[in-house]
């Protein structure tokens, strides 16, 4: 007979809530693993599958754009069936992805398999924050928002340098398996840990399927569209235009349907609105970069595939200091100066990295990807906070959920086009002497920091009402 809430806290006491923390933070991290440790194996797949730039890039971001969509049906599955079996669930799922996408006979398999780990992923982002936000007193959030968040950005600079050993050590099937051992720790400790009767439960309405469904459909339109630009106006036009259709239909359906996937509201608030634009660059930056870096390092600069990962180990540990310092800057500075210097940060970085050549030191790339990843840091926590500024008190939950869902968003469609535009300038210089790898890879680069250059414009808008202001 499996343990009961009120059994777990007499056992666990004060600790129990960490313990739940930690059970739902490893998952959530090994599901952030898997999002980016196979990005240095992009090279070696597309030999292996005798893939173009621009199919490859769908190793990353159709994870990603499964993980956007379903961290839509979150809430709705912890009220449906309760922590324990959601993320139990997920786990499974996350599993299913790594064990069975190790063993992909084909590339229409492997690419299943990594949706279905994104599916897993998207399902379990949101749990560790609504943990935090249901378990711990105001006075201890802050710190275990900070636990969880220095977690969660150390993984994405773990998986490449991981991602590189295996690779170059056993191959490119390893890194599907490299999740194994943390789901079945995780399987091990939600059994022990995660009650029967979770408090999250009660009464459900019926999920918004029809806007999951518009959702869904526009979004992989969108994306399909865009990879079918360069084989032919025609097919691309049509899936263009049934994302655009899908798009609109998803806004109009969620501006007069009551409890919809989206509260539409919250962009009537300039900050939110603003701040919800920069989400969506920042994460087509973070994302798109942390692709593009280990493929520019071996294609271009043909480093090895271990060398390519731990160029971006470095920046990730400053990525997790300075998330930390930056929390504590935000209430000390205005939240739309912190998030506009760090998108300066982001595209000067993005901006050295496109002036780069095959002479350029590897200290030398480390230190702009370090640039980048500082820019980062104080990008992530003062956007929540400059976003959700002002925000009627019921509509601070709604506005959290879309801030993130804008974000991932912008990652998936980054990563996508990140491919796309490298695929296409390649094609342009072939005839180059040196087959124009580097040039095409600083076009690209010069592209994505003036992208994040715009944002700016965006994040200085996110200042709060004059009248806001004053009150504080």
């Amino acid at each position: 007979m499996q343990p009961t809430l009120e059994q777990l806290r007499s056992r666990y006491g004060t600790r129990y809530k960490w313990l739940v923390l930690l059970t739902t933070m490893i998952g959530t991290m090994a599901s952030i693993l898997s999002s980016t440790i196979v990005n240095v194996a992009v090279p070696d797949l597309s030999r292996h599958f005798v893939l173009g730039q621009e199919r490859a890039q769908w190793v990353s971001a159709g994870f990603m754009l499964a993980m956007t969509l379903s961290m839509l049906s979150t809430p709705w599955f912890l009220l449906r069936y309760g922590l324990r079996r959601t993320y139990t669930a997920a786990i499974l799922l996350l599993l299913f992805g790594g064990v069975v996408g190790g063993f992909s006979l084909n590339y229409p398999m492997l690419l299943a398999m990594r949706v279905a780990e994104g599916l897993a992923a998207g399902i379990m982002q949101p749990i560790p924050s609504i943990v935090i936000l249901r378990s711990f007193e105001a006075r201890e959030q802050g710190k275990a928002m900070g636990i969880f968040g220095f977690g969660v950005v150390l993984a994405p600079a773990i998986g490449p340098s991981v991602g590189g050993f295996l690779v170059e050590q056993f191959g490119w099937r390893s890194i599907f398996f490299a999740v194994v051992p943390f789901c079945l720790i995780v399987l091990a400790m939600s059994r022990r840990l995660l009650a029967v009767n979770s408090p999250m439960m009660g009464d459900t309405r019926a999920l918004d399927w029809k806007g999951l469904l518009l959702a869904g459909v526009g979004t992989v339109s969108l994306l399909n569209g865009l990879v079918t630009l360069h084989q032919g106006l025609g097919e691309a036009a049509a899936l263009l235009l049934v994302a655009a259709a899908s798009l609109v239909g998803f806004v109009l359906y969620q501006l007069r349907v009551q409890n919809g996937l989206m509260n539409m509201t919250l962009f009537r608030y300039r900050q939110f609105a603003m701040g919800a634009l920069v989400a969506f660059i920042y994460g087509a930056g973070l994302f798109g970069s942390t692709y593009l870096v280990p493929v520019y390092m071996q294609m271009a600069l043909h480093y090895a595939p271990s060398e390519a990962g731990l160029l971006l180990l470095p920046g990730g540990i400053v990525l997790a200091v300075t998330i930390v310092v930056a929390g504590k800057l935000a209430d000390r500075f205005p939240p739309n100066v912190l998030v506009a210097l760090g998108l300066c940060l982001l595209a000067t970085s993005f901006g050295l990295m496109a002036a780069g050549s095959r002479a350029t030191g590897y200290f030398t790339l480390m230190t702009w990807t370090i640039i980048g990843r500082l820019g980062l840091g104080f990008v992530l926590p003062s956007l929540s906070l400059g976003s959700m500024r002002g925000l009627e008190f019921g509509l601070i939950a709604q506005g959290a959920s879309t801030i993130n869902f804008m974000r991932q968003l912008g990652g998936a469609i980054g990563v996508s086009v990140v491919g796309i535009l490298l695929e296409w300038r390649l094609a342009v210089h072939r005839s180059a002497p040196d087959g124009g790898q580097v040039t095409a890879f600083s076009e690209t680069f010069l592209v994505v920091a003036a992208l994040c250059a715009s944002a700016i414009i965006a994040a200085w808008r996110m200042r709060a009402p004059a009248p806001e202001m004053a009150a504080r």
